[in-house]
């Protein structure tokens, strides 16, 4: 009985943030969860991105069987196309998630040979000696999912990233009783992390921001200026129906930012009243109360469209004085100076600059 056991590696994530990636492996068959990438730390000079070290997963390549995404954020799909260069398999994950994916395989023009499988929660599957089952959580992003994974010798929980959201927006509510269901079969190994597990208590809904934003709204006399995640959608959503009540056209600036709202109308996590979008080209033919700017780049990255506009270097978001900057996203720690450098600017463009969620700043 000595040999039967199963064999968690863990080729990055693992007490930091970013580069999720783990090898789960029994006998001679392997799946990877997660594959994502870091962005570097400062010392790291003139280093773009850093990627888990997948030189264990290169000498078993024959015994690796696929890549299992848990959800679309990029710390957790973003090394892809560096894995799959070098391990070819079939990559699972939920629709929306594969959306993101394909767009990052396009990129790397490895869409036509890479194997793309459509899983759903509460939809079981197997991989060699494996049996995954899907189960869906809530997170920042739509679509994410956690995973039980019942291997010969017992069944692994991995979450991925989540936080217990029981009545979201889209009206998908995190799975509690399967996790019961689990518990009660009994759990081999539960593996999860989560940032804020130093704070007791809940995180509130992502229907408790929508009063706060409301209130930014309302006050707001000229242009605003709404930056968050280009992931989140579900904020995204709050925005463009304040954005509606309150008689604002909408223009989409920065990459990030038109192709995960593209992609998330055209799977249906995005409604837009007809009308209500126009092309950045036109905010200038409408007066600065009668429009917002859904904008990328809260992090302060260099070349984000934010950064660009806060040094009035952005072909057509420009910030004029008395217009308001909403960062709506939390602070990722390792970020600070790039984004207070960014509000720096935003100052010097005499603009009111709301920050750390919606309060004043």
């Amino acid at each position: 009985m000595a040999e039967e056991s199963v064999k968690l590696i863990p080729l990055g994530g693992l007490g930091e943030f970013g580069m999720n990636c783990m090898a789960v492996r029994y006998r001679d068959d392997i799946v990877v969860i997660d594959a994502g990438l870091m962005f570097p730390e400062s010392e790291l000079l003139g280093v773009d991105i850093v990627v888990p070290d997948i030189t264990y997963l290169v000498e078993n390549k024959a015994m690796v069987r696929g890549i299992l995404l848990t959800h679309g954020h990029e710390d957790h799909i973003g090394g892809l196309p560096w894995i799959l260069s070098e391990v070819n398999v079939p990559v699972y994950g939920t629709e929306f998630t594969l959306a993101y994916v394909e767009g990052k395989l396009e990129e790397h023009k490895m869409l036509d040979s890479t194997e793309l499988i459509e899983i759903a929660p509460n939809n079981k599957f197997t991989i060699g000696p494996f049996t995954i089952e899907p189960i869906r959580v809530t997170h920042s992003l739509v679509d994410c999912i956690a995973m039980a994974i019942e291997t010969p010798v017992g069944v692994l929980v991995h979450t991925g990233d989540f936080k217990i959201d029981l009545s979201p927006p889209d009206g998908k509510a995190f799975d509690l009783h399967k996790f019961a269901e689990y518990g009660q079969k009994g759990v081999l190994a539960l593996l999860q992390d989560s940032t804020n597990v130093d704070r007791s208590g809940y995180t509130p809904s992502e229907w408790a921001v929508k009063p706060r934003l409301d209130e930014v709204f309302l006050r707001t006399k000229k242009k605003l200026f709404f930056s968050c995640f280009s992931s989140s959608i579900y904020r995204i959503q709050i925005a463009l129906d304040l954005a509606h009540k309150y008689g604002r056209k909408v223009a989409v600036v920065g990459r990030s930012m038109m192709e995960s709202s593209e992609i998330a109308q055209d799977l249906g996590y995005l409604n837009l009243p007809p009308g209500l979008t126009i092309h950045p080209g036109q905010i200038g033919d409408y007066s600065p109360e009668n429009v917002m700017v859904l904008i990328s780049g809260t992090q302060g990255e260099p070349m984000s469209a934010l950064s660009r506009a806060a040094v009035d270097n952005h072909k057509h978001a420009r910030i004029s004085p008395g217009d308001t900057v909403l960062l709506s996203s939390r602070v990722i720690p390792g970020n600070e100076k790039s984004i207070y450098r960014v509000i720096d600017h935003l100052y010097r463009r005499e603009a009111e600059v709301l920050y750390d969620d919606g309060s004043m700043g």
